[in-house]
């Protein structure tokens, strides 16, 4: 049992130094990677329909440098509705660096990837 907890705190220590700190201007350079991106969040809307909830950052959509997705059963886990108390709001989001419709975006599962500064 030692063993194992010592195993799972390793990989999360490793996993913890994997993140990147990068620019939202220069997130097409990270796709695939684990990044942390801190900026402004410019917009936001939840998409009644998919359940989705999209946050624009970095700049008004659609000029918008990254995307932050969180799909309908994550959105329960938040105590407020992401679109309207994160607008206005400087951010640092951590994930994995995707690309949709040639944007970056980063899906956050749970609360703790997203921090209001």
């Amino acid at each position: 049992m030692k063993r194992l907890l010592t195993l799972v705190i390793l990989l999360f220590a490793l996993s913890s130094f994997a993140q990147k700190k990068v620019s939202a201007t220069e997130l097409s350079n990270y796709i695939g990677d684990s990044v942390t991106v801190c900026d402004k969040v410019y917009g936001g809307r939840f998409l009644q329909r998919t359940s989705i909830t999209l946050l624009s950052v970095g700049k008004e959509f659609p000029y918008h440098l990254l995307t932050i997705v969180i799909k309908g059963g994550d959105r329960d886990k938040f105590k407020y509705k992401p679109e309207d108390a994160l607008v206005k709001k400087s951010v640092c989001v951590t994930g994995k660096l995707t690309e949709y419709g040639g944007k970056p975006q980063i899906i956050i599962t749970d609360p703790s990837q997203i921090k209001i500064q």
